[in-house]
C-alpha cells in the first residue's frame, strides 16, 4: 500500500541555475514534520500496510517545457515525488490571489483584508482540478491519498467522482472559522468548499473547536447532520476529528549537544552575558501578532524600570509573502515600532530589542530557543504554532518559560505555559515579569510536564493517529458494504423475481420512490415515475403496494387510479385492488385536541416548521427550518411529547425532519402482514428509507428481500446507496 501525499507545494522548490536544475529544501513544519513520518517505521497494525509513499505538488516555480521530462525523472528517482507545473500568472491569481488574499484573512478572522474577487475564485477551481488531472495519471488502486490544507479544499470531492473507493483523508493545517465568519464567503463558493472537503473519507483539525466549527457549518449551510462527527453522503460515512499535531520532539531535545549548536549558543552567551533573554520569531504576517508583543513588551519596560539594561528582546521576523502590499506595509510598521522603543528606553550599553529581518537557519534557532530565559509567542489566531513546541523541546534544562496567545491551537496542550489575550497590551506586559521572576523549581516543574506530553504526542503519533483513523474508517465502510446490493446481488434478486409466480412489492414512499422535499406537497409523483408504477402494478404477477405516512385524500389522488394497493398514515388506513378504504382497527382522535396545541407552540417557536394534521395522526415538520435551531427545539419537543403522552393511548415516531403522534398499535408491519398473511407470495421485496420501515423489515419472512435505502444499520437485508438506486431498481424489473 502506498500513501500520496498531496500538498500545494513539494518538500523541495526547484531552482534554475544556469541551465540545470537545483533542489532546495522547502521550510515549515509540514514538510519536516511528513518527511520524519514517512522516515519512521510505522508503529500501529493498521499503517504497517504502508510500505511505500509519493509525494505530489507544485515544484515552486515555472518551469520550461524542454526541463520538465528532466524534472519529472529527477523528482521520482531522488525523491519519491511528482510536480503539477503550473503557469506563474495562474499561481498568482490562486496563491497570491485566493489562497492569500481571501481564505487566509478570513479563516483567520481578518475580515476586512478579505477579497472577493471571481477571478481569484475560478483559478482556485482552475488548480484544484488541475492537481486532480494528475493525481490521475499516477493514483495506483492500493493507494492511500492524503491532502493538505487550504490550497486544495476542492480536491477531495474531484478524486472522489473519479475514483469512488479511494481512501481519502483531509487534514487543515489553518484554523475552520465559526459559521458567523465562514458564512461571509460567496454562497456558491462556501457550499463548493464545504462539498469539495467533504468528498473525503476523513477531515482532521488542530483543535477541538475548529472541528465543531467545520461541523456547525455542514448542518447550517448544507443541513448535513452528524453523530459524534460522523456524517452520511450520499450512503458514506465521512468523519471529522481532531487531530492535534506534534513536532520532531527528540529531533529538537537532543540538538543541543551537536557541535554546530554549542558553537553558536556559546557566541550567544558571550554576547547576552548578564541580560535575560525574551525570544520571539515568527513568519512575517499580520497574524502572528508581532505588533501586539512589541507593544507589550513596550508597556513591560514602561511599567517595570528596574529591568532597565537587564532584559534583552530578540526578534527574529522571517520573511514573508514580501509582494503583498499588506505585508510590506507591516514590515514597515515593525522597523518603526522597533527603533521607537530602542530610542525611548535603549542605551549605549544597552539595546532593549535584537531585530532581525532574515531565515534563521536550525543550528542557530536551536541556539537562540537554549539561550533564552522566556519565549514570547502571541498569534493572533493560529492552527497550531508549532513553534511554542518546539521551544520547550530545546529547552533541556527546562528553565525556559513560555508565554503563549489562548489564539494558538498548541494553548490547548501546553496548559501549564502563561497562557494571555495578545489583544491586551498590559496582559502581556505583566506575564512578562511573571515570566523572568519565577522561581526556577517552578519553571522546571511546569517544563517537565510539558515536554513528556509533547514527547508522547509528536509528529509521527500525529500521522500515525491520523492514517489508521482513516483506514478504520474504510474498514467500517467495507463492513457496511457487505450489506450493500451488489451488481451479483441483484442479478441473483431480479432472477428469483423472473421466476416468481406470484410476487408482493412492499414500498415507501417519501424518501424511497420521491425525493424528500422541503415541504411534502412538493414530493407530487413524477409522470417517469407514474409510469414506472403503472408498468409493474399492471403486471398480474405482481401485488404492488405502496406504504406511506401520508394521508390516505392524498394517496388517492396520487395513485387512485393505479393498480397498486394503499397504506396511508403508517398503517391506520389501508386500501387493497379494487377495494375501499378500511381500516385495521378501530380508532378514536380524543387525544388530538390535546396535542395540537402543543405543536402549533413549537410550530410558532420555530419558523419554517408547521403541523401537518392527519386524520388519525399530528406530523410537525421541520425540514424549512434552520438545521441548528431545529435540532435543539426538536429534542425540547419529543422531551414534551414523552412526558405529556405518558398516560394517552398514542406513539411518538421521529422520522427525517418530522415528529409524528399517532396511535399506537399501528405500524408498517401490520399492514404489511395484512398482504402476506392473506396471500401465498413466492418473491416479496420490501424498500424503505426511515426507521418508521423498521417494522415492516421485523415482519418479512427471511427469504424475502428487504432493502434500506442510505447506508445505515437496519433490520434490512441489504441495503442502497441512494434514492435514485430504488427508482432505477424497480424500472429495470418493470422492464
Amino acid at each position: 500500500m502506498r500513501l500520496l501525499i498531496v500538498s500545494n507545494r513539494l518538500p523541495i522548490t526547484v531552482i534554475e541555475e544556469g541551465g540545470s536544475l537545483n533542489f532546495k529544501e522547502s521550510v515549515g513544519g509540514l514538510v519536516s514534520g511528513l518527511k520524519s513520518y514517512l522516515d519512521s517505521p510505522r508503529s500501529s497494525p493498521s499503517t504497517k500496510s504502508i510500505n511505500d509513499y509519493a509525494w505530489l505538488g507544485w515544484p515552486g516555480t515555472t518551469v520550461r517545457e524542454k526541463m520538465k521530462d528532466e524534472l519529472r525523472s529527477r523528482l521520482h528517482s531522488e525523491l519519491h515525488s511528482y510536480p503539477v507545473f503550473m503557469s506563474e500568472k495562474t499561481m498568482d491569481k490562486f496563491y497570491l490571489g485566493f489562497c492569500n488574499r481571501t481564505i487566509w484573512p478570513l479563516f483567520h478572522y481578518f475580515t476586512s483584508n478579505v477579497s472577493y474577487d471571481e477571478d481569484y475564485w475560478l483559478s482556485y477551481k482552475q488548480v484544484n482540478e488541475t492537481f486532480c488531472e494528475a493525481i490521475t495519471q499516477i493514483l495506483r488502486p492500493d493507494d492511500v491519498v492524503w491532502i493538505h490544507d487550504y490550497h486544495l479544499m476542492l480536491l477531495p470531492k474531484l478524486i472522489r467522482e473519479r475514483f469512488p473507493g479511494v481512501p481519502i483523508g483531509f487534514f487543515l493545517h489553518i484554523p475552520f472559522p465559526s459559521f458567523e465568519v465562514f458564512r461571509l464567503i460567496p454562497s456558491l463558493w462556501r457550499k463548493e468548499i464545504l462539498e469539495g472537503l467533504l468528498g473525503a473519507d476523513l477531515i482532521g483539525f488542530h483543535t477541538h473547536d475548529y472541528t465543531q466549527y467545520f461541523l456547525r457549518c455542514v448542518l447550517r449551510i448544507l443541513g448535513h447532520e452528524h453523530n459524534m462527527g460522523r456524517i452520511i453522503i450520499s450512503g458514506r460515512p465521512v468523519k471529522a476529528e481532531t487531530f492535534p499535531m506534534g513536532i520532531e520532539f527528540q529531533k529538537f531535545h537532543e540538538a543541543s549537544s551537536i557541535a554546530e549548536v554549542k558553537a553558536e549558543n556559546a557566541e550567544l552567551q558571550t554576547i547576552l552575558a548578564g541580560s535575560k533573554v525574551v525570544l520571539s520569531i515568527d513568519r512575517l504576517d499580520y497574524t502572528k501578532g508581532i505588533l501586539n508583543r512589541l507593544q507589550g513588551y513596550e508597556e513591560f519596560l514602561e511599567r517595570n524600570p528596574q529591568w532597565s539594561g537587564k532584559v534583552v528582546l530578540i526578534m527574529i521576523v522571517v520573511p514573508s509573502r514580501t509582494k503583498v502590499e499588506q505585508y510590506q506595509q507591516m514590515k514597515r510598521q515593525i522597523d518603526e515600532l522597533v527603533g521607537r522603543i530602542n530610542g525611548k528606553f535603549g542605551s549605549i550599553k544597552w539595546t532593549p530589542i535584537l531585530y532581525h529581518y532574515k531565515f534563521i537557519p536550525f543550528s542557530k534557532l536551536i541556539a537562540l530557543y537554549d539561550a533564552s530565559d522566556v519565549a514570547l509567542v502571541t498569534p493572533l489566531r493560529d492552527g497550531m504554532n508549532l513553534i511554542a513546541k518546539e521551544y520547550l523541546a530545546a529547552k533541556t534544562d527546562g528553565k525556559g518559560v513560555l508565554i503563549l496567545s489562548e489564539m494558538a491551537g498548541a494553548s490547548k496542550e501546553v496548559r501549564e505555559a502563561i497562557i494571555i489575550n495578545p489583544n491586551d497590551v498590559g496582559e502581556i506586559a505583566i506575564a512578562l515579569k511573571q515570566a523572568l521572576e519565577m522561581p526556577e523549581e517552578e519553571k522546571v516543574r511546569n517544563s517537565r510536564v510539558m515536554q513528556a506530553r509533547l514527547k508522547r504526542h509528536d509528529v509521527i503519533h500525529w500521522a500515525d493517529s491520523f492514517i489508521q483513523s482513516l483506514l478504520n474508517l474504510k474498514e467500517e465502510e467495507r463492513g457496511l458494504n457487505y450489506k450493500l446490493l451488489a451488481p451479483s446481488t441483484k442479478e441473483q434478486l431480479a432472477k428469483d423475481f423472473n421466476n416468481a409466480e406470484h410476487r408482493l412489492l412492499l414500498l415507501d414512499y417519501d424518501g424511497t420512490l420521491s425525493k424528500l422535499e422541503r415541504y411534502p406537497q412538493l414530493a407530487k409523483p413524477t409522470d417517469e415515475l407514474l409510469k414506472t408504477m403503472k408498468l409493474i402494478s399492471d403486471n398480474p404477477k405482481n401485488e404492488v403496494v405502496l406504504i406511506s405516512g401520508r394521508d390516505k385524500i392524498t394517496l388517492q389522488s396520487w395513485f387512485g387510479a393505479l393498480n397498486v394497493g394503499l397504506v396511508a398514515e403508517h398503517g391506520v388506513w389501508i386500501r387493497k385492488k379494487k377495494e375501499d378504504w378500511r381500516m385495521l382497527k378501530q380508532l378514536n382522535n380524543d387525544w388530538k385536541p390535546k396535542i395540537l396545541p402543543l405543536l402549533e407552540t413549537y410550530a410558532d417557536r420555530l419558523p419554517g416548521s408547521f403541523v401537518e394534521d392527519k386524520e388519525f395522526s399530528l406530523a410537525w415538520h421541520y425540514r424549512m427550518a434552520d438545521p441548528e435551531m431545529a435540532s435543539m427545539v426538536a429534542k425540547e419537543l419529543m422531551d414534551d411529547l414523552v412526558n405529556f403522552t405518558a398516560n394517552i393511548g398514542v406513539q411518538i415516531l421521529q422520522g427525517r425532519k418530522v415528529i409524528e403522534v399517532r396511535n399506537s398499535g399501528m405500524n408498517k408491519g401490520d399492514a404489511g402482514s395484512n398482504w402476506i398473511s392473506e396471500n401465498h407470495f413466492d418473491f416479496i421485496m420490501a424498500i424503505g428509507d426511515d426507521w418508521t420501515d423498521e417494522d415492516l423489515f421485523n415482519v418479512l419472512p427471511e427469504t424475502a428481500y428487504s432493502i434500506k435505502v442510505g447506508m445505515t444499520q437496519s433490520k434490512a437485508r441489504f441495503n442502497l446507496h441512494a434514492q435514485e438506486d430504488v427508482v432505477k431498481l424497480i424500472q429495470e424489473l418493470a422492464k
